[in-house]
């Protein structure tokens, strides 16, 4: 990971296809371990962060069923890939030589891939900004998804949507109408953090309100909890149903949904 430079082609391979294909925005940085529930046990709790924008591949390619052209051009040492096709789950990032990178483009059709152009002249800031526009660590297009990830916009509204496709209190879909908002505030997340979909809700902005005021929490499992500061008449004439379940969250989601249960709800 401390080879890996920005523009470089990261090919995600998972259950046999290759399914999404990412450009390399920045060089690796220490980091905290993301939450990876109990498959992340035994992991270290600091380690290399490499930053890299991921998009699906319009038709995923097995590569089980191109070995012929795949097999000659792998590398004898750290392959990623087994004689047969299949994985191996021994090697988590495998250098592959430039040929293959470019039959592998060919096979999933993608072939205009290039890392995003970004001006950060054109943004406006605010004093919260100042520290990453500062940082000489991170790229500009870094700097920018962070920036616009306190706004709500930009790739870390993508990754919420992308979850959350709708405002699970209010039924509302309408993207212009919804608020991808933090669940652990910017201000108090990692940068990882703070680009995280799981680290978000899309709400109706009344909703959004009540919700980043710590006027009203999730449970993991969708129950609403409100808090004693909040006059009652309000949930009756916005229409909220305190008593409703509002769906299951997951893994990750659950973790941030705990920060806020602890840090932010005004349980008293």
């Amino acid at each position: 990971m401390q080879l890996v430079e920005a523009g470089d082609i990261v090919f995600s391979f998972a259950g046999t296809f290759i399914k999404a294909i990412g450009v390399v925005a920045g060089r690796h940085r220490t980091s905290q371990k993301p939450n990876f529930g109990a498959v992340g046990a035994n992991w270290s709790q600091e380690g290399w962060l490499v930053p890299v924008e991921f998009r699906s591949v319009a038709s995923p390619m097995r590569p089980k069923e191109h070995m012929n052209l795949i097999g000659p051009l792998l590398p004898e040492k750290y392959s990623p890939l087994q004689p047969s096709g299949d994985g191996l789950q021994g090697v988590y990032l495998a250098a592959i030589p430039t040929e293959l990178g470019h039959l592998l483009m060919n096979l999933t059709g993608e072939n205009n891939l290039t890392l995003p152009v970004v001006d950060l002249s054109q943004l406006t800031y605010v004093e919260e900004d100042q520290e990453i526009i500062a940082a000489a660590a991170l790229t500009d297009t870094e700097k920018v998804a962070l920036v616009m990830s306190r706004r709500g916009q930009g790739r870390f509204r993508d990754r919420v949507q992308a979850i959350e496709d709708h405002c699970r209190v209010t039924g509302v879909s309408s993207k212009g109408l919804l608020i991808a908002s933090h669940i652990k505030p910017w201000k108090e997340s990692e940068n990882w953090e703070r680009l995280n979909g799981n680290n978000g809700l899309f709400l109706s902005p009344h909703v959004d309100k009540l919700f980043d005021s710590g006027l009203i929490t999730f449970s993991s499992k969708g129950s609403m909890e409100v808090s004693p500061q909040l006059d009652g008449e309000v949930l009756e004439k916005w229409h909220i149903d305190p008593t409703k379940n509002y769906g299951k969250f997951n893994v990750d989601q659950s973790y941030f949904l705990a920060f806020h249960q602890a840090e932010r709800f005004r349980a008293a």
